[in-house]
């Protein structure tokens, strides 16, 4: 089986923001993962990472919020989605 993709969406804010989202269905875990996804939720400006949350090998679920690189906890695609939008209205001051 390959990798199937289950999800993928664009936003383009008139501030020139940018939100990419897009989740796979792996045919194998992603190490040190167990959940069968690999994903990549994005927001920010071209160049410029505000709000990251992905997981890949080696490093497992995590998030990026600027600078920082934070452990991330998945628990299902919805609190992923909600935790993601949550933090990009924070950084959007409250949009």
């Amino acid at each position: 089986m390959k990798a199937k993709l289950i999800f993928e969406w664009r936003i383009d804010y008139e501030d020139g923001g940018i939100v990419e989202m897009v989740i796979w269905k792996v045919p194998v875990p992603v190490p040190p993962t167990l959940h069968g996804l690999k994903y990549s939720l994005f927001y920010g400006y071209p160049g410029k990472r505000l709000v990251g949350y992905d997981n890949e090998r080696g490093k497992g679920d995590h998030r990026h919020i600027l600078d920082t690189e934070y452990k991330y906890i998945f628990l299902s695609v919805e609190v992923l989605m909600k935790d993601f939008w949550n933090d990009v209205r924070k950084m959007r001051g409250g949009k």
